[in-house]
C-alpha cells in the first residue's frame, strides 16, 4: 500500500452500536474524520503549508458507500488519501475494511480550502497544490 495513504486502527464499542446492534451510520462519519486526523498527523508538511498559506480544508461534500455492518468487537481498519486535486477542490477517500477483509464501508469526501481571512474558497495553488498533488494515489492502491 502506497505511504500516502494512512492507516489507523479501530475496534467497535457498545456506544457505536444503534439499537440494532450494529454500528450507527453517522459513527462512520467520526471513523472517517478520525482517519483524516492520523492522515494529517502523518503529513505534517501539509498542516504547515495550509497554515503558512492561511488556508484550512473545509469538508463541502460526502458520498459513503456501506457494504456491510459492523458490530461490537470488530477491529477495524481507517485508510485514508486523496485521489484527485482539482482547481478548487480535492477529493479525499475513505476505506474501512473490518480485519476478517470485509469492506465494511468506503467513502469519497470533496473538500476546499478556505481563506481563513476572507471566509471563502481559494484556489488550490502554489506550495498547497505542490504537497497535495505529491500524494495523489489511485483509488485501486486501497486495495493493493
Amino acid at each position: 500500500m502506497s505511504e500516502s495513504i494512512s492507516q489507523v486502527s479501530m475496534r467497535v464499542r457498545g456506544y457505536h452500536l444503534d439499537g440494532y446492534g450494529h454500528v450507527n451510520n453517522a459513527r462512520y462519519l467520526e471513523f472517517m474524520e478520525e482517519g483524516r486526523w492520523a492522515f494529517f498527523d502523518e503529513h505534517p508538511r501539509l498542516i504547515g503549508q495550509l497554515h503558512s498559506a492561511g488556508r484550512a480544508f473545509v469538508v463541502v461534500n460526502l458520498n459513503i458507500d456501506y457494504r456491510a455492518a459492523a458490530v461490537q468487537g470488530d477491529d477495524l481498519q481507517v485508510f485514508t488519501g486523496i485521489v484527485d486535486v482539482g482547481e478548487r477542490s480535492a477529493l479525499c477517500h475513505h476505506r474501512i475494511v473490518r480485519s476478517d477483509g470485509t469492506l465494511i464501508a468506503q467513502a469519497d469526501l470533496t473538500f476546499v480550502l478556505l481563506d481563513v481571512k476572507a471566509n471563502k474558497a481559494a484556489a488550490i495553488e502554489g506550495e498547497v497544490r505542490d504537497v497535495l498533488q505529491g500524494m495523489v494515489v489511485a483509488k485501486e492502491s486501497f486495495t493493493a
